[in-house]
């Protein structure tokens, strides 16, 4: 399955390989994969090592932590030289090794020419919370998601009507309607399916027909995360938290207003309780954090309440799934209330897959917009986000009122359109927003 992530590897490639490549991202995403599909391709020879699985690995590292004997130690292990220059190194599930991190640092420093690249499925955790000197400067961070709708489309067969999205979104001009139908069932099932891709496949593999789609795998998927926090988080109270955290988020979005509440997990809730549990989910990126920004200025990081935020999960397949909503609920869109904080939650997850971060604007009274995006050219852009074709915009009108932006942008499963100085954008054209 093609990734977009394969231009950040080409990316790493072309600059040199000096510094070791670390790709972090949840379980499940294709890590390994699309890692494995690079090396192969890209490199004469190519070694593999997961420090979960093989112990002998893992304590090479726990051993010594200089690139030489590092070396020379996996060299024994395989009963054979290895070829520096045409080699390409990679460590899986290296949260399992703080030193292995460390060493990272000799690897970059040395003048032997390493091509090392390491990923891990709690990295986030890890380094967040990292007691060791952890090598700045020495290591290139890269974060992967879930396959967002552009890479379903592709996926699916649909690059075509991928880009006559992308060129009706440049010109803002009305996609064909049969073409907009299309693109908005396919928007409509990506809903159910997600960007998991074992749950993608399993989609394809049926001939993309949801009523055939085996959402158990992302039943599955929704359970190796809790069995993650319990196997990686030492405090059994601890993990407790982080579940119930975790399991709270789809009813934490069906209120009206989705800022998260402690109190809604439990009566008793308060931000000592769970602060720590939220941070290990964010660090782990199984959730997102949408920050309400208290002043439309730059940088808009700068000016958020750390006590006003919202979460969303990091895959709206998932999101679907804990919610239990039957995919004929979404396909003939029936009206339910519910269907705003899914499709707030898949813009989320799109933006963020863009390298976006996540801010959202609150009034002295009720209007709300919910993601403002900063532009280097357009300056800060108000979003709005409807799940239909009422696209009734009283917060964003006081919104534009207030800030006078450039334009603002409404997502809606209305074609595109320009008018009173905002964008209607399709839903389904999220992908397109740089």
């Amino acid at each position: 399955m093609q990734r977009l992530f394969e231009k950040k590897l080409l990316d790493w490639k072309q600059s040199g390989m000096k510094k070791p490549l670390m790709i972090v991202g949840v379980r499940q995403i294709g890590k390994t994969y699309i890692i494995e599909k690079f090396a192969k391709e890209n490199f004469e020879q190519y070694l593999y090592f997961n420090l979960e699985k093989n112990e002998e690995i893992r304590n090479i590292f726990e051993k010594t932590i200089d690139d030489v004997k590092i070396i020379e130690e996996l060299e024994l292990y395989l009963g054979r030289k290895i070829d520096i220059d045409k080699t390409i190194f990679f460590f899986d599930e290296v949260q399992t090794s703080e030193n292995f991190i460390v060493s990272l640092k000799y690897f970059n420093e040395s003048n032997r020419p390493y091509k090392i690249v390491c990923a891990g499925s709690l990295l986030g955790v890890k380094l967040n919370r990292f007691k060791s000197s952890f090598p700045v400067g020495k290591v290139r961070i890269e974060y992967m998601y879930p396959m967002n709708f552009e890479e379903f489309l592709i996926a699916t067969g649909k690059e075509l009507l991928k880009e006559k999205i992308e060129e009706c979104y440049n010109n803002m001009q009305p996609m064909p309607e049969f073409a907009h139908e299309q693109a908005i069932t396919l928007y409509k099932q990506y809903l159910c399916v997600g960007g998991m891709p074992e749950a993608v496949n399993n989609f394809i593999e049926n001939d993309l027909d949801i009523l055939k789609f085996d959402s158990h795998i992302l039943s599955d998927i929704k359970d190796m995360y809790i069995a993650d926090m319990q196997k990686y988080v030492k405090n059994n109270m601890e993990t407790v938290k982080i579940e119930k955290v975790y399991k709270n988020i789809p009813s934490q979005l069906a209120k009206d207003n989705k800022n998260f509440q402690y109190s809604f997990i439990e009566e008793t809730g308060r931000k000592r309780k769970y602060e720590s549990a939220i941070d290990w989910l964010v660090s782990s990126k199984m959730v997102l954090i949408n920050y309400n920004a208290k002043r439309m200025e730059i940088p808009l990081k700068v000016y958020i309440d750390e006590d006003k935020f919202k979460l969303y999960l990091s895959d709206v397949g998932i999101l679907t799934n804990m919610s239990e909503i039957k995919f004929p609920d979404i396909m003939l869109d029936k009206t339910f209330i519910y269907k705003g904080a899914i499709t707030e939650n898949y813009i989320a997850q799109e933006l963020t897959s863009k390298g976006q971060s996540l801010y959202y604007w609150t009034s002295d009274r009720s209007a709300e917009t919910d993601f403002v995006l900063y532009s280097d050219e357009d300056g800060i852009i108000p979003i709005e986000v409807k799940s239909g074709n009422n696209v009734k915009s009283v917060s964003l009108n006081i919104y534009i009122n207030k800030f006078k932006p450039k334009y603002a942008i409404r997502f809606s499963t209305r074609n595109f359109g320009f008018e009173n100085n905002i964008k209607s954008i399709p839903l389904y054209a999220a992908f397109c927003v740089k």
